[in-house]
């Protein structure tokens, strides 16, 4: 664990609480950003909970999407996480082309440099996305149907580009599957914000909580600390090709199920809320029901959730409710 590591996106949700853990362990990091979606603001949370091990972290405001040198980024690292992308499905379909450059060329301008520099381990994150139209369940790694989205089709040309680097260049890399990842430091803002942060902020701010559809949806939410953990195994591993591998907890949930959660743990906290639920159509490219199988990252990387979907959501409501 004592290798420099190389966190893109890292002002973003998972980044910055990627970062928080392994300056808080005193691991080396770099830092990349273009703050499209990462903000500024998690940086400074970041900074401030870990004190003089901020010391470790070097921050470079870099587009990966542009025609650039990385190789001076890349000096001395070991460990490359590639978090950065743009993400939600709705924001792919508004606009293809820009979820085109940033999923799909900046992912292959870092992977290329990583693999020209020889690191030692790459990560990056792929999406429950790929799945598409597939209506199998639980989800498995080698059952998948056809893109309903350009977000999905940036993240499955990310696993395929893995696999042909891994076949063409023997550099061997892990492509984890987030399914529905939730948890601090998650924009709760804009249209193309993930449902658990809108709904927290909507509680906060006394305003009804939205669901696209009937509530019936289900979901394998997953909680923060999970895909850490995952992340953490992932660069422990020893893998010779290329691997994709669910990140979930195993279960699913139905949205209405979630959203009268977080109301309730909130009431039961003491905060007052009585709004109710406000039902919007459904929105094109959303899957009906997600659930994964975490047989394989089991497997190869002893991925073990230890959070559910509901002791996750009181630890996010908790956590909301102290930083007020």
């Amino acid at each position: 664990m004592k290798e420099k590591w190389l966190i893109t996106g890292v002002a973003g949700f998972i980044g910055s609480n990627l970062l928080l853990h392994l300056l808080k362990n005193g691991i080396s990091v770099i830092g990349v950003d273009n703050f499209i979606t990462g903000k500024q603001s998690n940086l400074d949370y970041v900074k401030k909970q870990v004190g003089k091990n901020w010391k470790n972290f070097e921050f470079k405001q870099v587009d990966l999407s542009q025609s650039i040198d990385l190789t001076a980024i890349l000096k001395n690292v070991s460990i490359v996480v590639h978090l950065a992308a743009l993400g939600s499905v709705p924001r792919s379909i508004d606009n293809p082309i820009i979820s085109n450059n940033a999923n799909i060329t900046g992912f292959l301008n870092i992977l290329d440099a990583a693999r020209r520099l020889l690191l030692k381990k790459f990560i990056f994150a792929s999406s429950s996305a790929v799945y598409g139209d597939s209506e199998s369940l639980p989800k498995v790694e080698t059952k998948i149907g056809s893109p309903i989205s350009p977000y999905a089709v940036t993240k499955l040309t990310n696993e395929i580009y893995a696999d042909v680097y891994s076949k063409a260049y023997n550099f061997p890399s892990i492509g984890l599957r987030f399914f529905n990842v939730f948890g601090p430091l998650q924009d709760p803002d804009g249209d193309y914000a993930a449902v658990i942060p809108r709904w927290i902020d909507a509680v906060i701010n006394n305003k009804a909580m939205k669901i696209f559809g009937d509530g019936k949806t289900t979901r394998d939410f997953c909680y923060i600390d999970n895909v850490i953990e995952a992340i953490l195994l992932a660069s422990q591993s020893n893998l010779v090709k290329f691997e994709s591998i669910n990140i979930a907890y195993g279960d699913s949930n139905s949205l209405i199920d979630v959203a009268d959660f977080i109301r309730d743990t909130f009431i039961n906290l003491g905060y007052p809320y009585d709004k109710e639920i406000k039902f919007e159509p459904f929105r094109q490219g959303d899957i009906r029901h997600s659930l994964a199988s975490t047989d394989k990252g089991k497997k190869l990387i002893g991925y073990n959730p230890k959070i559910s979907c509901f002791e996750g959501l009181k630890k996010y409501v908790e956590y909301t409710l102290h930083s007020l």
